[in-house]
């Protein structure tokens, strides 16, 4: 049976400008890097919050073919472009002051800390446009 989530996955348009957004403007620490030649040098990258081992952030290049053929990788970086591929929740203690730290960072931020009936919740989006979800619970 299953045991436990060990990774998750968010699509990137840019490897290398992704790891620098998860690493600089979101703190985050990195966990692998692999580039295995056998494989026409496919990159296995991810990164993690400090302080959570057991979970990653696999941060994966829209494949071409053989995985995905040209036409499904254009549909898909589309849809990743229009910031429709999935996303992320984060939790903090301290949700103005996480905002007003990674807005300082320059990260893009669709809505600010807003009230909602189960905390206060604010929105933001990465370099390749996936959105994502930053709460305090009350």
């Amino acid at each position: 049976m299953l045991k436990q989530l060990t990774h998750t996955q968010v699509w990137v348009h840019d490897q290398d400008e992704a790891l620098a957004f998860y690493t600089e403007k979101l703190g985050m620490e990195l966990r692998e890097d692999v580039t295995v030649p056998e494989l026409g040098n496919f990159r296995w990258l991810s990164v993690g919050v400090p302080g959570q081992p057991e979970v990653a952030i696999t941060l994966m290049a829209v494949p071409g073919p053989p995985v995905f053929d040209g036409e499904t990788q254009e549909q898909i970086r589309a849809l990743l472009a229009k910031g429709a591929s999935g996303g992320l929740f984060f939790s903090t203690d301290d949700i103005r002051g996480s905002y007003e730290k990674l807005k300082s960072r320059g990260v893009e931020f669709t809505q600010e800390p807003t009230e909602q009936p189960y905390g206060v919740d604010a929105g933001f989006r990465d370099a390749s446009g996936n959105h994502f979800r930053l709460t305090q619970a009350t």
